[in-house]
């Protein structure tokens, strides 16, 4: 058999997917808590004595690994315009699988320094300046970062006219500094595959030995990418398939975790309805959001606070009781639901967690009062149409009822200006196997697309 090792190193869990290339098979998927804090090849080790050891032992002819642990890649951005270059430094972060901790606009205050000094993110993204525009943003701010009381990794991402000199200034302090193509080189243009390629590369020369993860390169080959960006590779696959292979079309994938909840949008999302103009940015095709105050664990107390009342609706619940549930699962991140009580709790949070990161994520409208009538705007993607929603995540693969999670995702005719999808098939990706499959897509990208196609069953 031609097996190949795919791992998933998560904020919470570390899964283990085992493929046979040859028969193109799942043998196996297995997931334990994540070591971090002592050293992660334990929690890599008990996932995989999950899974029976063939008579002649493992034979693996690829071991390849993603990783969120350690708070995953955590990144702060500075822009000109919060609307405009400020904004698609963000877009650049997250598509290549980041947390973005905070983006700036304008010029770096001495309070925006101390903020990332306190932050300490893993890299800092500089944008600023269409090509041949504002000069002075890009190299005032290379200048202030100097201010940092450490070194750390920048991508400068601006006017290109001066990034060279910018990315000169900041070299004078931090390392290491890489130049990437304007992440808005014309007035709303966005151009973020070099910056994401940028970041990536960081990623993997820097990040994996901050965060310990080098210790299970001993064992694997290499931590190819952050798990968020192997999840929106897999979601580009199984929407637009490969080759003479069809994948599904336009399509949504969910993944509720511990710590955030990501949304990856395949799709153009433009007005479903004629005589809606847009307005903003241009979206991606391929969008992903993740909302880092909506996880099921490790942000548990920011999601019940986030949810307000709503979540009291859903239970029927007192503050006390709610508060009583929480501080289980805040004491012990890797606990699942122990009886019916704990369960109806989770399914509420993961209910939430969908509701609040599908209004985050999708289009809204608002109403414009023109000379000529009332007309209306749309910002974002209007994902009414959407055919495909697949869910992913702990509180999706061990529920019962799934649905009663993923619903959340729906258009609800009470907030009719949030274009959440109205009428869509839902899948699961029932054997967690979405970041492995962005990994599988390296090296076989057809094997990949069969085993998302065979595995993420309709429900």
């Amino acid at each position: 058999m031609q097996e190949i090792l795919l791992i998933d190193f998560g904020s919470t869990y570390t899964k283990v997917t085992i493929v046979d290339l040859e028969r193109e098979e799942i043998i196996g998927t297995a997931a334990a808590g994540t070591t971090i804090a002592s050293n992660i090849m334990e929690g890599l080790s008990h996932a995989l004595a999950q899974i029976p050891e063939p008579p002649g032992g493992w034979n693996f002819v690829r071991k390849l690994a993603c990783s969120s642990a350690a708070g995953g890649l955590r990144m702060m951005a500075s822009g000109l315009v919060k609307e405009l270059t400020a904004e698609a430094a963000r877009r650049a972060a997250l598509g290549a699988g980041a947390r973005v901790l905070e983006v700036f606009s304008y010029e770096l205050t001495s309070d925006d320094i101390e903020r990332i000094a306190q932050a300490q993110p893993d890299i800092l993204l500089l944008a600023g300046g269409t090509d041949g525009g504002n000069k002075e943003i890009l190299l005032k701010n290379a200048e202030k970062i100097l201010e940092l009381p450490f070194s750390l990794p920048v991508v400068v991402a601006g006017n290109k006219v001066v990034s060279s000199r910018a990315a000169e200034i900041v070299r004078c302090k931090h390392d290491p500094v890489v130049v990437a193509g304007n992440v808005m080189p014309e007035l709303n243009v966005l151009e973020v595959e070099s910056a994401r390629g940028a970041i990536r590369g960081i990623f993997l020369e820097q990040i994996v030995q901050a965060k310990g993860l080098d210790k299970a390169e001993i064992f694997i080959e290499r931590v190819m990418m952050p798990t968020p960006a192997a999840v929106l590779s897999a979601a580009e696959l199984l929407s637009q398939g490969y080759g003479d292979e069809k994948g599904l079309g336009e399509l949504l994938i969910i993944d509720v975790g511990g710590a955030t909840t990501d949304i990856h949008s395949i799709a153009v999302g433009d007005p479903s309805k004629p005589g809606v103009m847009l307005k903003g940015l241009p979206e991606p095709y391929a969008k992903r959001t993740v909302e880092g105050d909506l996880g099921m664990r490790y942000s548990a107390e920011a999601l019940v606070a986030a949810s307000g009342k709503r979540l009291h609706q859903l239970l029927g619940w007192r503050d006390e009781e709610i508060e009583e549930q929480l501080g289980l699962f805040q004491a012990d991140p890797w606990r699942v639901p122990q009886n019916e009580r704990e369960a109806t709790f989770d399914t509420a949070m993961g209910r939430m967690a969908v509701e609040l990161s599908m209004k985050r994520h999708v289009g809204t409208l608002e109403v414009v009062y023109t000379p000529f009538g009332v007309t209306y705007a749309q910002q974002g993607k209007d994902l009414t149409q959407l055919p495909v929603v697949v869910g992913t995540g702990g509180v999706l693969l061990h529920h019962s009822e799934p649905l009663a999670v993923l619903r959340g995702a729906l258009f609800n005719a009470a907030e009719p200006t949030f274009l959440k999808p109205q009428n869509p098939d839902f899948y699961l990706d029932q054997d967690y196997i979405l970041a492995s499959m962005g990994l599988l897509r390296e090296v076989n990208p057809l094997v990949a697309l069969r085993l998302l196609k065979k595995y993420c069953v309709k429900i």
